[in-house]
């Protein structure tokens, strides 16, 4: 095939075409730069220079200066959100929500990062408000997820119950276990205020949704205790044995005192003995200690103490067989008082050392809680009280 005379003047075409569009491009990025205020680039050398508050206040004077900057707003609403400044936050994300000129889905995303910021900040009713608003649409999700926390706070049990029904409804992941509280919570009140069938509905959903709740049992068994029905009550809490042995130490206390009420004392010793046969546990050994010195005698009581201190010496059982043998001291004896300052002293490190601890934030406590006080989270809190010497 011959060149022709034209084809080369194809090569030179394209080389100048190419040398144009390369001139037509800088000159649009040299046009872009120029646009961009010095603020922005200013506030990116503090960010590499690890200068964040100079970073912030630079970026602030580039929003001012272009209003158009919508990602640049969200971010710093989101930065002050995290570092805690909350006022800062939400008047950025208020002065977008209130901005004529933005679109609809821009809206709905400042006004979620606006409920975020009232949240944080401990603005309830406020947050509720806002999140009320984004129920439908593409926030939905997330913001029911933020109705059901405020509720959960406020403990509005029943507004808690709908929310998690029509977060199931949106693919969610399973709200049962945490529905089942939430009636428990109703069944409880319902019980103070004396309404037992209403508590038993809210007792009956629970277990619906949980079937394994040992604290809808638990409240069960509560329930027929408080009509006099022992023999129901006990048959309820003995259910807790086979769902979840770990709650034995809440529940056994409440089997002793029914089968007290029956008349029935040797039987619930006998049933505290195997139940530590079974699950070894200083609260169980404490209720047994007890409930043998009320029952049999303050010398099975101190045998039961000292031989628990030879197979796991701890103060608490230091301290139940120093209070086993001060009742069996004489009233004159000369020891009496130096036992007993001796076992007082005792009582009260084993009061200051045993609590119970949440597994997930390990917060202590006190006393038991079936939702953690710190974290929220429910049934985190181990049932059986640990001790730190």
């Amino acid at each position: 095939m011959e060149l022709e005379a034209w084809h080369l003047l194809v090569i030179p075409l394209f080389f100048a075409l190419g040398w144009l569009a390369a001139r037509v491009d800088i000159r649009h990025v040299m046009q872009e730069s120029r646009a961009v205020p010095r603020s922005y680039f200013k506030g990116l050398n503090y960010l590499l220079n690890e200068q964040p508050d100079q970073a912030i206040e630079a970026f602030l004077e580039v929003a001012r200066l272009d209003p158009d900057t919508l990602e640049l707003h969200f971010a710093l609403g989101a930065l002050f959100r995290r570092r805690g400044e909350l006022d800062r936050a939400i008047r950025i994300h208020q002065s977008l929500v209130d901005r004529a000129d933005l679109a609809q889905d821009q809206r709905m995303k400042a006004l979620y990062e606006l409920g975020e910021d009232f949240l944080k900040a401990g603005l309830l009713d406020r947050a509720e408000e806002v999140f009320r608003r984004l129920e439908t649409g593409a926030h939905a999700l997330e913001a029911l997820r933020n109705l059901l926390q405020i509720q959960v706070l406020t403990k509005d049990w029943q507004q808690a119950v709908t929310t998690a029904q029509r977060l199931e409804k949106l693919g969610c992941l399973s709200q049962n276990a945490n529905t089942a509280h939430y009636h428990c919570e109703l069944a409880a009140a319902a019980m103070l205020r004396g309404e037992g069938d209403v508590a038993r509905g809210h007792l009956e959903q629970a277990l619906r949704k949980n079937r394994r709740s040992a604290r809808a049992i638990l409240l069960l068994g509560d329930l027929e205790a408080q009509s006099g029905q022992d023999e129901a009550a006990i048959a309820a809490w003995r259910r807790i044995e086979e769902i979840n042995p770990a709650f034995l130490p809440i529940v056994a206390e409440r089997l002793v005192q029914a089968h007290g009420r029956l008349g029935r004392h040797e039987q619930a010793i006998r049933m505290l003995r195997g139940n530590l046969e079974q699950r070894p546990s200083p609260d169980l050994l404490h209720l047994l200690f007890q409930t043998v010195a009320a029952r049999q005698s303050w010398e099975a009581a101190r045998e039961l103490a000292a031989d628990e201190l030879k197979r796991h010496p701890s103060l608490r059982a230091l301290d139940d067989y120093l209070q086993a043998s001060n009742a069996l001291l004489p009233e004159t004896s000369d020891g009496r008082v130096e036992s007993r300052l001796a076992q007082d002293l005792v009582h009260r490190q084993v009061s200051q050392v045993a609590y119970y601890q949440c597994g997930d934030c390990g917060f202590k406590a006190r006393q038991f809680f079936w939702q953690c006080p710190a974290c929220a989270r429910w049934e985190s809190i181990s049932p059986e009280r640990l001790e730190h010497e």
